[in-house]
């Protein structure tokens, strides 16, 4: 990738989980360390030769305290926050950073106990957001983030006569996936049945509508060009990227049948000089079903109004037409929080062919050379997305 700035090419050089799903005797920050030593080893690189440095998650001075937790002294910082999107949009930024000559490499690093925090009252169950700001008139009244979301997939179904059996297809199909993930903390089939028939959260969501709460942290790391040789892992080259901010309350959002990744993800495909048709997989964000089915047709998988037919048939499933969320996704792998970072080390993993038994194939039965990740924030607030390419 190249920025107006610059014109050094960026990789994804090293890729790396810590320990997820139920992680009771770990602090976030030993989340962030156990992930960065495994994707700097993922490398090759040494921490000495990381000049950039990427957090968010735990505060305003995330990148301050996690960078010093970590040993680094980075030259180059970013503590962009815009939810579960904030790595995708992060990504973005360290690849114009490296691209126009300010960093050479950025590590970016997340870790969360959120799973773990419930569990010990630390935090509650549900989101509760403060009374500040545009939230004060919302909040009061019950409407949690799950309610939000549920709020917009009823009008999807609305509109556009999208069924909730439809819906639980997107579920039943990241379950077939995580199925052959041997880490992801949900591996038992499900059945549309099963998911219609289980507890009802907010209406249309019963819980296997839901993404599952975890513990875990990643960390991805990206370097110019001229790095990707002392590196031990093939470059996953950075093509395309596209972020963008919609609204912050539900009663300013124009369109609840519209993501935000209607404009991030246009913008990702025209600077890759790609379309999605020529992706061979993609890493949705899906803390609910309704993401899922939006952002393919936000994407342009799809047309708007079609996301219900498109996910039918196992067409999500690895050996469907577009595998989607290939380890499982937040609905059954892992999902610790600010999810989009796990997006991002599965579409690598995919593109270099460590899929294991869940690794996606081509039409012409090789590894994918193309993928795309979009990461979603707040209640469809924000959304960045990542086209990524390997030689």
């Amino acid at each position: 990738m190249a920025s107006a700035s610059g014109t050094r090419k960026v990789a994804v050089v090293g890729v790396a989980l810590s320990d997820c799903g139920r992680v009771d005797d770990a602090t976030p920050y030993a989340l962030h360390a156990q992930a960065a030593r495994r994707a700097l080893a993922d490398a090759g690189l040494d921490r000495s030769r990381v000049d950039g440095f990427a957090s968010a998650g735990l505060g305003t001075l995330a990148p301050v305290e996690v960078a010093d937790y970590l040993g680094l002294r980075p030259s180059w910082v970013d503590s962009t926050s815009v939810g579960g999107s904030t790595w995708e949009v992060m990504a973005a930024h360290a690849a114009d950073a490296i691209a126009a000559g300010h960093a050479n490499a950025v590590l970016l690093a997340y870790g969360s106990t959120a799973r773990a925090d419930v569990k010990a009252g630390r935090r509650t169950g549900t989101f509760a957001f403060g009374g500040r700001g545009p939230l004060q008139f919302e909040v009061p009244y019950g409407h949690t983030l799950i309610a939000k979301y549920a709020m917009a997939a009823r009008r999807h179904m609305l509109q556009y006569g999208t069924t909730i059996e439809q819906l639980a297809e997107v579920a039943v199909q990241a379950r077939a996936n995580a199925a052959l993930n041997p880490d992801a903390m949900f591996r038992d089939p499900v059945t549309v049945d099963d998911v219609l028939s289980g507890p009802m959260i907010a209406d249309p969501f019963t819980k296997l509508h839901c993404c599952l709460r975890s513990d875990g942290g990643a960390a991805v790391l990206l370097a110019a060009e001229e790095y990707v040789r002392d590196c031990r892992t093939a470059p996953v080259w950075i093509l395309g990227t596209g972020e963008h901010v919609s609204h912050a309350s539900m009663s300013e959002w124009d369109d609840f049948t519209v993501s935000p990744a209607a404009v991030s993800g246009r913008l990702a495909f025209e600077r890759a000089g790609l379309g999605p048709q020529e992706m061979d997989f993609a890493e949705i964000y899906d803390a609910f079903t309704y993401m899922t089915l939006v952002t393919l047709e936000d994407l342009g998988f799809c047309a708007k109004g079609e996301g219900g037919a498109f996910v039918e048939k196992g067409r999500l499933t690895l050996s469907g037409a577009l595998p989607v969320n290939t380890d499982g996704g937040g609905l059954s792998a892992q999902h610790p929080g600010m999810r989009g970072l796990f997006l991002l080390v599965e579409a690598v993993r995919q593109l270099r062919g460590e899929g294991g038994d869940r690794q996606v194939r081509a039409t012409d039965g090789c590894l994918p050379r193309l993928g795309v990740a979009s990461g979603t924030g707040g209640w469809f607030c924000s959304s960045g997305t990542v086209v990524l390419g390997r030689d």
